[in-house]
């Protein structure tokens, strides 16, 4: 059999569909690691903060899953959601909140910034965040959202997350979300001493079930 020269433009659907199929892991097994594993059934500890699951609403893409967490302080008079989704890197490095969240009817009051914040004996980890306006019948959710990526219990938030962690066999995504006051408007109001506190030791704890260190 003659094999016929391949155009520029079949060259092209190959080499996509060959990058696609590595992103999503379409041709191999999915093996989550131990870590990532650990992520949905582990509680984040400070102070007199309590957690209870709730339903996730965060759409899925394939071989992905998610866990959602709501922490609740009396003493510092603050609730987060705490959001952990894991897969294989083509689907937890794609449909971030400024598209999802837009999706499911949120308008994004500010576009995404990046933003680091010091880890006590980890270092620092960097993460997305924009804050969404929802409106119903005589109600207005304001909410912030804070993301960020892992495959090693470093977070970061890099451009082009899909590419950055294309190599990766398992990859970790957290939804940090804190609720807005109404008076905010769309003025953006620096994120809370305790809320800082909270994403800190979050972050710090999750990065402990990667490296095996739980102080």
């Amino acid at each position: 059999m003659k094999w016929l020269p391949l155009t520029p433009i079949a060259v092209a659907l190959i080499a996509g569909a060959v990058v696609h199929g590595a992103t999503t892991q379409r041709w191999s097994g999915v093996e989550s690691s131990a870590a990532t594993d650990a992520l949905h059934g582990y509680v984040v500890s400070l102070g007199d903060y309590e957690s209870e699951v709730v339903p996730n609403e965060i759409p899925l893409k394939e071989k992905s899953i998610a866990t959602c967490r709501k922490y609740a302080s009396e003493s510092r008079n603050q609730t987060v959601v705490v959001s952990v989704i894991t897969g294989p890197p083509g689907s937890v490095a794609t449909h971030t909140p400024d598209v999802c969240y837009v999706a499911s009817g949120y308008k994004m009051l500010r576009t995404p910034v990046r933003e680091t914040i010091d880890l006590p004996g980890v270092g620092s980890a960097s993460f997305f965040t924009a804050d969404f306006e929802k409106k119903s019948a005589g109600r207005i959710d304001r909410q912030r959202v804070r993301w960020a990526w892992s495959a090693d219990g470093t977070w970061n938030a890099p451009d082009g997350a899909r590419f950055a962690y294309l190599r990766v066999a398992s990859l970790a995504k957290i939804y940090i979300v804190t609720f807005l006051p109404m008076e905010a408007n769309d003025a953006v109001v620096p994120d809370p001493q305790v809320v800082r506190q909270f994403t800190a030791a979050c972050l710090v704890q999750y990065h402990g079930l990667f490296t095996g260190r739980q102080d």
